[in-house]
Formats: structure tokens, sequence, C-alpha cells
């Protein structure tokens, strides 16, 4: 019984190791962003030793956490886990899940007890950050959590725990901690694989934003216009919910929508009053340019088209084809709305800042003329629930004598268009 019992406590002790090796190799990057190696580990515990060995071991881990971390969120994240894997102990005994066997007639139940705790786990797990997130930022911010990481991450976190099954059904077999071995390392280096390919394409974005910057330093009132561009569209992007590629092309595209301006000239981006049909003709050309800077990157044909067709209007009025509905490039679409609500948004030479309430009841007056009806309906959705933060207020004031009917993209200001065009359009 002695030697039972010390085998036992070496299991233990043999999973808490590699339970800390999954928690320090925990990766902020790739597909499985805020997913742990651990977990694998954790669910093949309740299996192989029991549930009361699972919430030690899930202690055991949370004691490795990210550097520099408030002492206050290092206990909370502890709490979290032990009371995380303490409901799955809970939903593992409710259905009598095996421990310790591998018998063929066993697979059925393991199954089903693995999958109902990795239901509770996560089921604890969201409750608790919910708490924590509605008294911090209130219940917009929760209703975000759950539509953008609860509901994507759930499938992929029962399949961490198949795997955790099959780490419990060979450790069990006879393999001990060889069984981890096999199981983890090559997820290692599948994930520093991954890891290594989100760093060449954060580099990317790094290179990107910083040729953004240096272009917006031609007009101060438009300083982080690209970036806001970028975060707004991929906060629509991701309620919409795209793909994981597509999801990156619009970010991408909302950074380079006005990246032709580098081709304009200083004199009329920075111009305070109306301009002139020839400097009109040269700001139509900048989103020609743009694709023409970036068509030799190897970014997704929606990113191109988007740069192209952003100043497209919906009932065919915009440039620089005179596309109309949805005839006009879908990222085109998104980018056309967002850009216009941070131009509103923002303060320009030329008019101050529009309040968000104000901006919107111009997207929405103009949800059939200027944009896509569907899609604003889904932005003003996105913006109640997440907010939105404008641009900087250390702007310079604007120039009160210049007539505030002017915008240096919009067209149909030209010719007093709508709520738009007689308030300003999209930089």
């Amino acid at each position: 019984m002695s030697a039972l019992t010390l085998s036992s406590y070496l299991t233990v002790v043999g999973l808490c190791l590699l339970v800390l090796i999954g928690s320090a190799l925990r990766s902020p990057h790739g597909p499985t962003q805020g997913a742990s190696l651990a977990s694998i580990v954790l669910i093949s515990v309740y299996v192989i030793v029991g549930p009361a060995a699972a919430i030690v071991v899930a202690g055991i881990g949370s004691l490795i956490q990210a550097r520099r971390v408030p002492l206050i969120k290092r206990v909370f994240s502890s709490a979290q886990r032990i009371l995380s894997a303490a409901g799955g102990a809970l939903a593992f005994m409710a259905v009598d899940g095996p421990v310790g066997r591998v018998a063929l007639e066993h697979v059925p139940r393991a199954i089903l007890a693995v999958t109902l705790t990795g239901l509770a786990h996560q089921v604890v797990n969201a409750v608790l950050m919910s708490c924590v997130l509605s008294l911090e930022r209130g219940p917009a911010v929760v209703r975000a959590f759950f539509s953008e990481v609860v509901v994507p991450t759930a499938l992929p976190m029962l399949g961490y725990g198949f795997l955790g099954l099959i780490l419990a059904f060979m450790w069990i077999g006879g393999l001990g901690m060889i069984a981890g071995l096999l199981t983890l390392v090559p997820l290692i280096v599948a994930r520093w694989a991954l890891s290594q390919d989100a760093v060449e394409r954060a580099a990317q974005a790094a290179t990107m934003r910083a040729f953004i910057q240096l272009i917006e330093t031609k007009d101060l009132y438009t300083r982080g216009h690209s970036e806001r561009v970028s975060e707004g569209a991929g906060m629509l992007g991701r309620h919409l919910r795209l793909s994981e590629d597509r999801q990156q092309a619009l970010e991408h595209a909302g950074l380079l929508h006005d990246v032709g301006k580098v081709g304009v000239p200083t004199s009329i981006i920075r111009k305070p009053g109306r301009l002139d049909d020839a400097e009109m003709d040269a700001i139509r050309l900048h989103p020609a340019r743009g694709v023409e800077l970036i068509g030799n990157i190897p970014f997704l044909e929606e990113v191109k088209s988007a740069v192209l067709h952003h100043h497209e209007k919906f009932d065919g009025s915009g440039y620089p084809a005179g596309l109309s509905g949805t005839n006009i490039p879908y990222f085109a679409r998104i980018i056309g709305i967002v850009d216009a609500f941070d131009c509103l948004t923002s303060t320009r030479s030329y008019r101050p800042a529009r309040s968000i309430e104000e901006t919107i009841a111009i997207l929405v007056q103009d949800r059939h003329t200027h944009f896509d009806p569907t899609l604003v309906d889904a932005f003003v959705e996105v913006i109640g629930q997440q907010g939105w933060t404008p641009a900087a207020a250390d702007q310079p004031a604007p120039n009160g004598t210049i007539d505030a009917a002017i915008d240096h993209d919009d067209l149909s200001l030209g010719s007093g268009g709508g709520a738009t065009g007689s308030a300003a359009g999209p930089a």
C-alpha cells in the first residue's frame, strides 16, 4: 500500500513538472493565443490520478505567471485556475469519470467525462473573468469578451481536452513521463514555428505602422488616423466573425488605406481652405497611388481593392470608379465607414470634431447614400458595445474663419452633399 502511495505521489510530482513546463512555454502568438500547453496536462490529471490531484496540479501550475504582474492580479489568476479546476472536478465526479483505467469499455465514459470537465472549466473561468471585467469596465466589455473570446475559443479548448485524454491513456498504459514528452514536444515545436510566423507578421505590421506614421507627419490633424481606422475596422471584422486571415487583411487595409497620400503635396494636405479643381484632382489620385505602392507586397487582393475603393459611395457618387452598392468591395465598404467615423470625430484645420453621438447620427442618416446600411448598423452596434477612443484632444483649434463645409477627400462636399457632405467626409 505504501508503495502504491509513493507511486501516486511520484506521478503527481511528474505531472506538476509537466504543467509547470507547459505554463512556462505559454505562447503569446498564433491561433492558440490564450491557451496553454498546461491545459493538456491538467485534463490528463483527472484521468490519471483523479480530480483532487487535478486541483493541486492547477494550483502548482498557477505559480508560473507573467513577470511584473501586480500581486492582486497574481492572486486572482491563481484563484481563478484553482476554482476552474474545481469546477472541472465536480463535473468529472458527476459522471463518475474513470481514474487510472484504460480498458476499452472505459473509453466512452472517459470521453464524456473529459468533455464535461472541459466545459465546466471554461464556464467557471468565463464567469470569474466576467465578474472582474464587469466591475472594471462595465457590462459592454463583458458582452464583447463572450462574443470575441469565449465563444471562438470554446471548441479549440475542448480539443486540448481530448489531447489530454490521449496523454492520460498513454501514461496509464505504461509510458509515464515519456507519454508527456511524446505528446508535448511535437506541440511545442509546432507552437514555436507558429510563433516565428507571428513574430514575422508583427515585424511587418510594425514596419507598416512606421511608414504610415512618417506619412502622417505631413499633417498634425491626421496623426494616428490610420491606426484608429485599422483598430475600428478590426472591431467590426471581429463582430462580423471574419476568418483569421481575412481579419488580419482587413486591419492591414485600414492601416494602409491612405498610404497613397505620400504622393500628395504637403501644401494640399495642410491647406485649411477649399481646394481648387487641380488640388482635388491630386487628392483623387491617392487611392490609386496607394495600390501602386503596395502592389508588390504579397497582400491579399482584398487589401488592394479596399485601398483603391474606400472612397466609393453606396449610391455611386464616390471615386475613383463610381462603383455603387455591393459592387463596392466588401473591405472598402467597411473601411469607408470607419474612415468617415474617425474623420468626423477628429479635429481638422477647417472644422472642429463632432461628438460620437452626433457622428453616429450622421452615419445612420447616410446609410443608403454614402454607406452600406447593413454594415453601418453593425458598426453602430459595435461602438455601442465597446465604445470608441477619438483622436487626442491636444490638436490645435480649427480656424474659425474657414467655411466648415469643406473636406479634402469627399467630393460630395463641393456640391453641397448629404449629412456627411455638409459636415466633413472621410480623411
